[in-house]
């Protein structure tokens, strides 16, 4: 690999803008393409994003700034997409520029609904990445806590242990601890999963369950995790480590959260609808349930044993009433 490479970041949101600011922490300029060009000049005036992470302060001087992903894909290296799954598809199919040679991770915990395949899956099947070029940057790492640069662990992922490392030591720094895996599948399995069972435990609050049948739900929801990640891809993997049960755990219990509040408005009794309505950030949850419950029960499959997310996949997409999804959810936990 050549030196002082380039790198971008593809999205706008909360946790684009915190990648965004632990690469400032390496990097003299670091690209960074959003769709939205009044947040773009808003950036540019007041030095930071006004819809996200707002406290964060940034150098005008230090970003590379555009509204066009192609520009940002022509002058980058390295490629970190930070945008909804929900977007990925149209996001990528805009692109003109070619990611050859590029070397591309996705910090995005969700399935692409057009293809139901996660984001590495549909960067080598769609988008011609060779595997050894794709990375997925996962964790139990909140927005918000980078935000007020709190402790925080990071997974890098890459078949690659080269670029792992490249990309671990460009987001490394005094507030973010970054540890390297080649479980690149796995990881990124877990990172779509966790938001699953964050809404479960939303719904489980809002519904008056407490801490008790909470602890028994995530314990539940890890064992699922392994049964279903293994399904997926059976390699060797220690389920505790930070990447897969960390980051169920902060998921589902920390109140930043938003998939957790997603499932926590679904219990109070709101629909769906109005949950989504009620909140102004995507809850990745809600489009990987279906992904999930959808690709377990393809034909020609041997399925895992998933109870809680065939609950929420009720819920959600069924119009099931959550209490009585739970109280029968509640037999099946142990």
């Amino acid at each position: 690999m050549k030196e002082n490479l380039k790198f971008a970041v593809i999205g706008g949101g909360s946790w684009a803008t915190a990648i965004v600011k632990m690469l400032c922490e390496n990097l003299d300029e670091v690209g960074w393409y959003m769709r939205n060009e009044t947040a773009i000049e808003h950036i540019k005036k007041e030095q930071h994003n006004p819809n996200y992470l707002s406290a964060v302060e940034f150098k005008p001087e230090q970003l590379k700034l555009s509204s066009n992903i192609n520009e940002l894909v022509a002058y980058a290296d390295v490629l970190i997409f930070v945008v909804p799954s929900a977007f990925v598809y149209s996001e990528l199919s805009t692109l003109t520029v070619s990611l050859e040679g590029k070397i591309v991770f996705s910090a995005i915990k969700g399935i692409v609904p057009e293809t139901s395949l996660i984001v590495g899956d549909h960067l080598n099947t769609h988008c011609g990445v060779p595997f050894n070029n794709i990375g997925v940057i996962s964790g139990p790492c909140h927005a918000e806590e980078v935000a007020l640069e709190r402790l925080s662990y990071l997974t890098i992922s890459c078949a690659d242990e080269e670029k792992a490392k490249l990309v671990a030591s460009h987001l490394s720094c005094d507030y973010i601890k970054c540890t390297t895996s080649d479980d690149v599948i796995g990881t990124e399995y877990a990172a779509m999963l966790k938001n699953i069972y964050a809404i479960a435990a939303g719904i489980a609050h809002g519904l008056g369950y407490g801490d008790n049948f909470q602890a028994v739900l995530m314990s539940n929801a890890i064992r699922e995790m392994k049964r279903y990640i293994k399904k997926a891809h059976k390699m060797k993997r220690d389920i505790n480590d930070s990447a897969y049960l960390g980051d169920l755990l902060v998921t589902g219990y920390s109140t930043f959260s938003r998939n957790r509040l997603f499932g926590n408005m679904i219990g109070k009794g709101y629909t769906v609808k109005s949950a989504m309505m009620e909140m102004s950030m995507v809850a990745e949850g809600y489009y990987a349930t279906k992904s999930a419950y959808t690709l377990n029960k393809a034909k020609n499959k041997k399925k895992a044993k998933t109870p809680i997310i065939n609950a929420i996949y009720g819920i959600l997409y069924e119009n099931k009433d959550p209490k009585k999804i739970f109280k029968n959810l509640t037999e099946k936990l142990n």
